[in-house]
């Protein structure tokens, strides 16, 4: 295959793509005509008027300089190896660098451990859908999932010829094949869960190309609606992350990745691949097949050219076909939606392939692939404040004393299964609302997958400030806020105000707690305060401080 690395096309050893850009121009329409013609041989006379095509057509001929490889084989993002990665060469956010780009190959190859996905609650556990932590069945929500999203394949070009009464065989007058449909992503206020969203979305192939220069109909594009908060990710196949964790194997997935440009010292990109055809092939044979036109000397010529024409093709998808590692952060609604995979373009029609040898071509190219993928939508609730505790520390009792929201009250463990948001309305008129997440209770080990695990820690990842509500009924209070401290780390605790509130202080023997707790929590710097939820005593003073925690007072 004539196949150049990036780093080349960066450094100006390939064709330039304003140059290839001319290098088929669309020929005129001409007069529509109604007798069919006679069978001609392949190297059929054409009349004068395509003599400026054609000399326009062999102007356009690149100049292809530098070594060629003959070698195509389809390339992958990812491969999985068996074992974990232990010395890296570096390491960029959650990736192991595992090499760099080098004269060989432009990418960064990383690695990730396929443990990195295995969370009790997510799409990849190998729990059943039975046994997996969920909300109600009367409160349907859902803040992770993971769907495979797929663009529209290209259209093939046309192989048609004009026909009119003046001659036997006019000139070639197949349209390109329609592009393949897009697939968008957009973030829709009014929309607080993912339940909804769908597992699979397959954007529509473009159509064929037609008669009379005539391109074929773009595919349907797929726009996907998501709440506002929603961050996309690309992820290794769901079914290869759950076989790894089912028969408990250690296994890396290696990952090509680059960097925003050629000298880029970390990446920041994952590089996808459509494996279309290789260039030179994908063509359309209507008459004679493909063996036949590779033994005939006008054709090789053409391919060279057409080979020339595929490989910048190639390199624009290369450049297109690019996601965030970090993945796309829809932390605002979105006005109009984003390009998440873009459809193959369409083939080219016999139109374009008029030679001084070739008069009546009897082939066009096929569309080029579509573009695939597996994504994380992963849902970060928008609120000021995050309400953390234990089980049954009176988050919700809280929430529902402070703020028009009403959770659901008990006197169980993970009485919460789904976050939820309550406003809390200023006590005075000069001051503004503030929001507070409710999340499911963490225990100790949620680290290790225990309970609910860290699943809905996600929700609190994006507020200004964090209240830990501490049961004062516990037997040791500190003790629950070490918890609570250690399982949330420090990276989510980073830059964020913090205020404790000890609840249910109405109960004996919670002063001597409470005081214990006061001393510890301004040790840190931060604030404190008591409360009784159910009986709704001191809920003004929790409130003035939680405005201030949110950076509202």
């Amino acid at each position: 295959m004539l196949r150049y690395s990036r780093l080349a096309i960066r450094r100006g050893f390939a064709p330039n793509s304003r140059h290839f850009s001319s290098l088929f121009p669309k020929l005129q329409r001409g007069p529509k005509g109604s007798v069919p013609p006679p069978e001609v041989p392949d190297n059929y006379p054409s009349i004068a008027e395509n003599a400026k095509w054609l000399d326009d057509l062999n102007r356009a001929t690149p100049q292809v300089e530098g070594e060629v490889e003959e070698i195509w084989e389809p390339q992958s993002t990812y491969e999985i190896i068996d074992g974990v990665v232990e010395t890296p060469k570096s390491v960029y956010n959650e990736y192991k660098i595992v090499s760099e780009p080098d004269e060989k190959s432009p990418y960064f190859i990383l690695a990730q451990p396929a443990s990195s996905f295995f969370v009790s609650s997510s799409p990849f556990s190998s729990r059943t859908s039975k046994t997996r932590p969920k909300a109600d069945n009367n409160q349907p929500f859902s803040d992770l999932k993971v769907a495979y999203l797929r663009s529209g394949k290209g259209g093939s070009g046309a192989v048609s010829f004009l026909r009119d009464p003046t001659r036997s065989r006019g000139p070639a007058n197949g349209g390109d094949g329609g592009d393949g449909g897009n697939v968008y992503i957009q973030a829709v206020p009014g929309l607080h869960s993912l339940h909804n969203l769908k597992s699979k979305y397959i954007a529509l192939d473009g159509e064929q190309g037609h008669a009379a220069q005539l391109d074929g109909k773009s595919g349907r594009d797929v726009v996907i609606e998501v709440p506002v908060g929603t961050t996309v990710k690309w992820c290794p196949s769901p079914k290869v992350i759950r076989e790894t964790r089912k028969n408990n194997e250690e296994k890396t997935f290696l990952v090509k990745a680059i960097g925003k440009h050629e000298h880029a010292l970390v990446p920041e990109f994952i590089q996808l691949f459509r494996n279309s055809h290789q260039d030179g092939k994908g063509w359309v044979f209507k008459e004679k097949d493909e063996e036949y036109h590779m033994e005939r000397e006008f054709f090789t010529e053409l391919n060279v050219r057409v080979k020339a024409f595929d490989i910048r093709r190639t390199i624009d998808e290369l450049d297109e076909d690019l996601i965030p590692i970090d993945g796309i952060d829809l932390s605002k609604p979105t006005p109009t939606p984003i390009l998440l995979l873009k459809g193959g373009r369409g083939g080219l029609g016999n139109m374009h392939f008029l030679t001084k040898n070739i008069r009546n071509p009897r082939f066009a190219k096929i569309g080029r692939e579509s573009l695939e993928g597996n994504f994380i939508f992963e849902l970060k609730l928008l609120a000021d404040l995050g309400l953390v505790g234990l089980p049954n520390a009176g988050k919700s009792t809280l929430l529902r004393a402070i703020s028009n929201a009403r959770p659901k009250v008990g006197h169980w463990e993970f009485t919460t299964l789904q976050p939820s948001i309550g406003t809390i309305p200023p006590l005075r008129i000069d001051k503004t609302p503030f929001t507070v997440a409710d999340i499911p209770g963490i225990v100790a080990g949620a680290k290790d997958d225990r309970g609910m695990g860290l699943s809905f820690l996600r929700h609190v990842e994006r507020s200004g400030g964090l209240v830990f509500v501490i049961g004062l009924d516990a037997p040791n209070p500190i003790e629950s806020l070490e918890i609570l401290v250690n399982e949330m780390g420090d990276l989510r605790m980073k830059g964020k105000r913090i205020l404790v509130v000890g609840t249910k202080a109405d109960l004996e023997d919670t002063e001597d707690k409470f005081l214990a707790l006061q001393s510890y929590v301004q040790q840190k710097g931060w604030k404190i305060v008591p409360c009784c939820a159910q009986r709704k005593q001191n809920v003004e003073r929790v409130i003035e401080l939680m405005a201030e925690c949110a950076g509202k007072d």
